[in-house]
């Protein structure tokens, strides 16, 4: 079975322009799928330092607020309960310590929420490239399949028409 030269030339330039839409494509694929990418890590920064401006603010207030409160009730009860030693001092460092340690596990928290909701944002991604995977797989056996299907009934067409 002999493809005559003039069909022979026709399929080869057509296939030729099927690959190359095939690669253009791909290459806007890949483009398209780069820009998402830096635009969301463009939010994430964004976001992270809004976060952490945040945190440092909270922190600040988690360790401030005590402190002054312990100083106020320091002062408060030298004037009270005048004595041989600070309660104001005593106090300011007990503020301190407190406000410290309620900001250590309150960053301690945040950590491992962050840490948490990253895992289950990785493996969502995991799952989600791996269903594209497999339709895209799919999508492009069924495409294989079809131009074959299409070749066989050109041939066929050409045949019927010589004969």
């Amino acid at each position: 079975m002999k493809v005559p030269a003039g069909l022979r030339g026709k399929r080869e330039e057509r296939e030729g322009k099927e690959k190359r839409e095939a690669e253009f494509s791909r290459r806007i694929k890949v483009k398209a799928a780069r820009k998402l990418r830096a635009r969301r890590a463009g939010n994430r920064n964004t976001e992270m330092v809004w976060a952490g401006l945040g945190m440092i603010g909270l922190v600040g207030w988690g360790i401030s607020v005590p402190t002054v409160l312990g100083v106020a009730l320091g002062i408060w009860l030298d004037r009270r309960f005048p004595g041989g030693y600070s309660w104001t001092l005593t106090l300011l460092f007990a503020g301190l310590l407190v406000g410290c340690l309620n900001a250590w596990r309150w960053i301690v928290r945040e950590e491992q929420l962050t840490r948490r909701k990253e895992s289950q944002e990785v493996a969502a991604q995991e799952r989600g490239s791996k269903s594209k995977n497999e339709t895209s797989d799919a999508t492009r056996e069924m495409g294989k399949q079809d131009g074959v299907n299409k070749a066989n009934r050109k041939i066929t067409e050409n045949e019927q028409g010589e004969g």
